[in-house]
């Protein structure tokens, strides 16, 4: 058993996180963000903060062995910073290494750090990412992950902090918010859809795969400082996808070849980590 705590704790993963570790024996510790009423289960103490290059996480790390780190600034659907490039660097940067200096501060053993594949970049190839690919992030949030990871390990290196990080693609389940409930919903819909002659291949990501990655993580000794891409084994291109929730819904499958989106159609977002 080991004291863990989880930030992003009532967020996608978080909340089905926390239950999982206290299963498992863990004593578990929730960061939520300020204002947010919803308690995880599986939490033995609950402690409202904001990531930020501010937060004081003297309280919250205090007897803590580990640390989960969920909460990030994640892809904004409809944004309204003036600059969002700053934002996410505020947060998934600076926000994640003041909380990983706090942990090496308060003799933290582990840092857990869920970060996204799309710090490889956005073009689907013939073969899923491999850790030891370049990166090339191409957007605000996948740089920003990026540059936490960089950050990590340095902050490692010099201090012999425990840093396991896992680069998760897009991540479904119940409860999913986002564009993978969007594109849900247009499968319920029976409206022909224009992705018939896309050609791409995304990898997806079960919620409960990512706990027990997480898990996996925090519990084996051979993990520390190693980083790991995670995915459920089965790469899907968008008609495939679609058909698969359609099937589910218990409708039919309606997708249009529609030659001149077919290059651009890529659902570039799909490889973002959910929180």
């Amino acid at each position: 058993m080991s004291r863990v705590l989880v930030t992003g704790a009532s967020g996608f993963v978080g909340c089905r996180l926390c239950p999982a570790l206290a299963s498992r024996g863990h004593e578990v510790s929730a960061s939520i963000r300020v204002g947010d009423e919803r308690q995880p289960k599986g939490a033995a103490h609950l402690y409202p903060l904001t990531v930020d290059p501010d937060a004081d996480w003297t309280a919250a790390l205090e007897g803590q062995e580990a640390v989960v780190h969920l909460a990030a600034r994640a892809h904004v659907m409809r944004e309204t910073e003036p600059d969002p490039g700053t934002a996410y660097h505020q947060v998934n940067v600076e926000g994640t290494l003041r909380l990983a200096q706090a942990a090496v501060s308060s003799d933290v053993n582990r840092f857990v750090f869920l970060s996204t594949v799309k710090v490889h970049g956005e073009a689907s190839t013939g073969a899923p990412s491999t850790e030891s690919d370049p990166a090339a992030p191409q957007d605000a949030y996948a740089r920003s992950k990026w540059e936490a990871e960089q950050g990590l390990r340095t902050l490692a290196e010099r201090t012999g902090l425990e840093v396991v990080i896992l680069r998760s693609p897009l991540v479904y389940g119940p409860g999913v918010k986002g564009n993978f409930l969007a594109l849900l919903r247009l499968c319920a819909s029976g409206l022909p859809l224009p992705f018939g002659r896309v050609q791409n291949r995304r990898s997806l990501l079960f919620v409960d795969i990512v706990v027990d990655a997480v898990c996996a993580a925090l519990e084996c000794p051979q993990a520390a400082g190693q980083t790991y891409l995670v995915r459920d084994g089965q790469d899907l291109s968008t008609p495939e996808l679609c058909r698969h929730l359609s099937a589910g819904l218990g409708r039919t499958s309606r997708l249009w070849p529609f030659r001149q989106l077919c290059p651009h159609a890529r659902m570039a977002h799909w490889s973002q980590a959910g929180s």
